[in-house]
């Protein structure tokens, strides 16, 4: 059974959470299955243009400013290194271009136009664009919207409850408001989250009943393991079992059958027979290319060989699903209030 079209109840994502492992990763196969390819994944590389400089106290990020760890800040790259390096994403295989700019919120102006012109450019060479740049408001949406832009990535982190733990700069609703513009631009969402900050399985289980409940399930779902970055308040946090990063995937899985599950940061310290586990459960997008953002990531020659040795493909864009709202700028009657809670 998948959760197609409904909005689960807290008291049922926990059931599903805590069913045992085998039987929810069968489920989850089940559901997958029949909603996608099963051997197809989606290629994805991500790239950021202004890296270092952000304001946010975000607990995990070397990019912040209130961090030990914090790099040196750097501008936002001009426009012709951007199109060069999705040129050669796309002769890799990827099929979606994702940028990153370390901002608190999109401010109009130059660097918002520069960014503008990347997306038009990067969709005119048929890649599917993706860019996270913090809070932005209707106008900047629809702005993106008009450029060309697929998905706008804003991830909720965690839950509602053990948000302030981790960041303080941003509240958990202001992430919840820009979701909102995106989805009421037309753009697709791509939002996850972030296991191994040291929540605990309620918050993980909150965390994935707020994305299942939100006025449309995100388009791309990114489960990331944290990446304990030295220098940062989490430097000290212990390596996430891959078992649960698998668990995690696999109720994303079954709560949204048509969104594109990513299994993001965290694939460095993971197996082959880890991530085999991961697509079997459901997962079927990967960031590729050696860089995350800021941190480590597995090489492209290395997925190509896993891809071979598990009879995986790299998803074509025009057969993963849109997830586009129906009705562009309608107003939803259940509020974010209402999806968390």
């Amino acid at each position: 059974m998948s959760m197609q079209n409904t909005r689960p109840s807290r008291e049922t994502v926990e059931q599903l959470f805590n069913r045992p492992l085998l039987d929810l990763v069968y489920q989850a196969a089940g559901v997958h299955r029949q909603h996608h390819t099963p051997d197809e994944v989606q290629v994805c590389t991500l790239l950021s243009i202004k890296t270092a400089g952000c304001p946010e106290d975000c607990g995990y990020c070397s990019q912040s400013v209130h961090n030990d760890a914090a790099l040196e800040a750097e501008s936002l790259l001009e426009l012709e290194p951007v199109l060069e390096a999705a040129r050669q994403a796309k002769a890799s295989g990827s099929t979606r271009f994702c940028m990153g700019a370390a901002w608190r919120n999109v401010r109009d102006g130059g660097n918002f136009n520069r960014v503008l012109e990347m997306v038009s450019g990067i969709n005119e060479m048929g890649l599917e664009v993706c860019v996270t740049l913090g809070m932005l408001n209707p106008e900047q949406a629809r702005r993106l919207k008009q450029a060309g832009l697929t998905a706008y990535n804003h991830n909720l982190d965690t839950s509602e409850s053990f948000y302030p733990k981790v960041i303080s700069t941003r509240s958990y609703q202001d992430r919840l408001d820009t979701i909102g513009h995106v989805h009421e631009a037309g753009i697709t969402v791509c939002s996850g989250g972030i296991i191994g900050m040291g929540e605990s399985t309620g918050d993980r289980i909150d965390l994935l009943h707020t994305l299942a409940n939100l006025p449309k399930p995100p388009e791309s779902v990114p489960i990331n393991a944290l990446v304990a970055v030295p220098g940062t308040p989490l430097e000290n946090q212990q390596r996430v079992p891959g078992l649960e990063l698998v668990r995690m995937i696999a109720v994303a899985r079954i709560l949204m059958p048509e969104s594109n599950v990513r299994l993001s940061a965290g694939r460095m310290e993971m197996s082959v027979e880890e991530q085999a586990l991961c697509f079997l459960a459901g997962a079927n997008s990967i960031f590729a290319g050696e860089q995350l953002l800021t941190t480590p990531n597995p090489e492209i020659d290395q997925d190509k060989a896993m891809f071979d040795a598990l009879g995986l493909r790299a998803m074509m864009p025009d057969t993963m699903s849109a997830n586009v709202p129906d009705e562009v700028g309608s107003t939803e009657t259940e509020t974010h209030a209402t999806a968390r809670a």
